[in-house]
């Protein structure tokens, strides 16, 4: 499971990657076009549109890295079977939001996938709203993988050492 959730999390990066120097390339271009006294109405909704997905790759991939807003005096206090519950704890909630994030994400994504850019019509809405699922699914896997890896861990080192690694 560790291969497959690297090649995720470099293919959601790469993505992120793309889109954010979309992003910034648009914004560029439009910045440039606005001093020529050019009017290029496409480049605010692109721009807008590219920055979610950077965004919504780039939560996921720190959910994976565990490098995401947290409070973690918490964490930073408790030692053993109860840091072992809360970490549980906190991946059961992951688990429970980024699920219903997922249900609701693919509804939406239904529910808006004919809707057409202003801009843009020939370009769906739903291309931008499917980043919500994706991003859902990959935090689901990385949050599962997270747990895997701690429980082999406990049952390898036992709960006093583990928590002390």
């Amino acid at each position: 499971m560790a291969k497959a959730v690297h090649v995720i999390e470099r293919i959601q990066t790469a993505v992120g990657l793309l889109f954010l120097s979309l992003f910034f390339g648009v914004l560029l271009y439009q910045i440039i076009t606005r001093h020529l006294g050019i009017s290029v109405i496409w480049t605010e909704e692109l721009a807008s549109y590219s920055f979610v997905w950077s965004v919504f790759m780039g939560a996921a991939v720190m959910v994976n890295r565990k490098e995401h807003f947290s409070f973690d005096m918490l964490v930073k206090k408790l030692k053993g079977k109860s840091l072992l519950v809360l970490l549980t704890v906190n991946d059961f909630i992951l688990l429970i939001f980024n699920s219903a994030l997922l249900v609701y994400g693919i509804k939406v994504v239904m529910e808006f996938w004919g809707n057409q850019w202003v801009a843009l019509p020939f370009m769906k809405m739903g291309y931008v709203w499917i980043a919500v699922p994706i991003m859902a699914g990959s935090m689901i896997v990385y949050t599962l993988h997270h747990v895997i890896d701690r429980f082999q861990s406990v049952s390898k080192e036992g709960v006093e050492t583990w928590a002390s690694s």
